[in-house]
Order: structure tokens, then sequence, then C-alpha cells
């Protein structure tokens, strides 16, 4: 089978690996692959901790692909020799004052009525976890099981993977869906090329809604939400876990690496396709950060950087096949997308390879939303 992807995030990359593994001929076109929200987001692996009231099929969701990361990274870690610095070791989230620690106790009732298992911790017993801490954090919660990865090794590795079996990127803009009896055939490139295929996989992020061609009403409207993140590098160890604060109602993440990098992240913001770093949006963060851990301003800087999230209308992924045969949507993964990276890629794969939709990707395929042309 000949299969098209557009977009070559993590989610399109880790796509093409599978299925090429499974023997399909895969075309990846993207004019820079590996790059995109990929190359700025945190890589937060947190399905309980970002738990939000109403989402809870995207929370079965977000455990099933945090369940088959450690395989996921394991096989392509092994193929590749690439690292991801994937870590399962659990995530603190604490409050800076009384009313952040009455939404983090409303959010762990939440979450035990659910079946979770979040610790509850005074705010000495935060400090004792993450020294640096500010001496007046009220208390918190200790996630099991949450964690992160390091998006850019991660897409590198996925490009390396999808190459190593066979898979072709072609460095070129995507300008159109080619539709024939009406059904999708392949891709136009920016230059003419026209690129004949069985299946066709959208997985252009934010730009998803933007792809010519096709029929209205054909993929559901997917927004750029930005996203501002800083990183900093310390020659000493700062943070033992990723760590998550509610700061006066604002959120705050900070997440440390190996190799001394903290990630401190992220604003959110609805600018369209601006994608400029901002002195607001820099001074939100490190106020934020210091104010939960004061430490934080004598690190290193080493670079702040904004990114575009696919949002779509329910902030919930498109996953399965659009009302046009042979198209099939990979998007709208919003800040999910990294954590989701396992399980949209195996769904994915077997809706283009077997034209079926796994039960845990059928809350979240383009037919529930209602659109008109």
């Amino acid at each position: 089978m000949e299969i098209v992807i557009i977009g070559a995030g993590v989610v399109g990359l880790a796509t093409a690996w599978r299925a090429a593994a499974r023997g399909a001929s895969v075309t990846l076109v993207d004019p820079a692959p590996a790059s995109g929200a990929s190359n700025v987001a945190a890589g937060m692996l947190t399905p309980v901790s970002e738990l939000t009231y109403g989402e809870e099929p995207l929370l079965r969701l977000g455990l099933a692909s945090l369940a088959r990361y450690p395989a996921f990274v394991a096989e392509l870690e092994e193929l590749t020799g690439v690292g991801t610095g994937l870590r399962t070791d659990g995530v603190l989230q604490v409050a800076f004052d009384s009313d952040d620690l009455a939404y983090l106790d409303d959010l762990r009732r939440f979450q035990e009525s659910l079946g979770l298992a979040p610790e509850h911790l005074t705010g000495r017993e935060c400090r004792r976890q993450e020294p640096m801490l500010a001496p007046g954090v009220r208390g918190g919660l200790l996630v099991p099981g949450d964690g992160s990865i390091d998006p850019r090794r991660l897409a590198a590795a996925l490009l390396a993977a999808a190459e190593k079996l066979g898979v072709r990127p072609v460095r070129r803009r995507a300008e159109a869906v080619l539709v024939e009896r009406d059904a999708a055939v392949g891709v136009r490139l920016d230059d003419g090329t026209r690129l004949p295929a069985d299946r066709v996989l959208l997985a252009a992020g934010p730009w998803s809604s933007d792809i010519g061609g096709l029929p209205p009403g054909t993929v559901p409207p997917v927004r750029p939400v930005k996203g501002q993140v800083l990183r900093l590098r310390t020659r000493v160890p700062f943070l033992r876990r990723c760590t998550r604060g509610l700061v006066k109602g604002s959120s705050i993440y900070l997440v440390p690496r190996a190799d001394g990098e903290v990630v401190v992240g992220a604003t959110q913001e609805e600018m369209g396709f601006d994608t400029r770093v901002t002195a607001g949006g820099l001074w939100e963060l490190l106020r934020d950060a210091r104010e939960l851990v004061p430490g934080i301003t004598e690190l290193e800087f080493a670079e702040v950087t904004a990114g575009l999230r696919p949002g779509s209308p329910d902030n919930a992924p498109v996953l399965g096949p659009s009302p046009l045969p042979g198209l099939v949507l990979g998007t709208g993964h919003f800040r999910n997308g990294i954590l989701l990276t396992p399980v949209s890629a195996d769904a994915l794969a077997e809706t283009l390879l077997d034209g079926t939709v796994p039960e845990e990707a059928r809350p979240f395929t383009p037919d529930r939303f209602e659109v008109t042309a």
C-alpha cells in the first residue's frame, strides 16, 4: 500500500514508522521534518497531573498511551541508538497559596473518584521531595507514573527510525490533497509535483485546516494555540523530578533533564499563527517560576522559543477516517501531542492499513463534529 503523510511532527513520524514496519510504502511530506511544536514542547507525560473536568475519555487515552511508552521507546532506541530521556518517576504538583491548595484538594478528590491515587503532601513534605521549593509552598500532590520525555530527541529518533525502514521524506510543502471520483488519491506539492497514494494521512498540526483541494467540512477547524517555553541550564542538580505548580491561579511547570537543562513552560495564547517571543511571555514564566523555586534565577539562560499547538474545537485529538474516502486525519492534539504519540501512531497505522479504528481511539474520530458546508 502506498501512503502519503502530510506533516512530520511526532505523530506523523511515529505513524510513518509504524506503517512502514507493517510493510507499507510511506512518503512523508514536510518542509522541515521533526521541527514545529515537537521542537518547542517540554515533553510532559502527565495524563493524571493535567486532568481536567469533562475530559475523562482523554484521560483514558492518555493513560493507554503512557502505558505503551516504555516498550515504544525501548524499540525506538534499540533501532536507532538515539536516547529519548524517558522518565516515569512521577510528577510533583504544588500549591503556592491557600487558594491554589484548595484547587489541588478539589482536583485530588476528582482524581480519586476516577480510581486514581495521587499522594497528598504537606508543604514540608513537598520540600522534602524538592528542597529548592519556596518555604511558603502550602502543599501538593505526588502523582506516580506521570513523567516526561525530551521531544527533540524523540522526534530525531522517530525520523531516524522511519528512514531506516524506508520511509521517504520529501522536504516540500503540501499544497493540496488530490481528489478524484470523490476520494483522496494523492498529494500535490508546492512545486506542482503529484504524489499518488492509496491513503493520505493529514497530520499537519495547526495547518491541517489550510490544506487545499478538500471539499468543505472534510477537516474540522484546527486552530493554532501559541506557547512560549524557556530553557535554562545548570551544572549541579536542581530538581529531582518534573514539578508543576499553581501560583496564584497560574499554572507553571519545570522539567529537569539529565544533561542539566531545565525547561520552564508554558504560556497559552490564542494569537493565530504568531510565533514571536514576547517580553511579557518571558516575564510571566520567570515570575511564576521564581515564586515557586526562588533559585531558578541563578540558572544560566539557554533559550526561549514559541510554538503552535493544534487545537480542535473540543481540544481533543482528531483521529480516524475523514468524510472523504482515502483521507485519514491525525491532528488536533493540543497540549497532549507528545503524550499521545504512541497510541495515536498505532491507531492511525491501523486505520490506514486495515480501515478499522481501534477501540481506544473511537471517541476521537472526526465524525463527532457536526460540520456543515
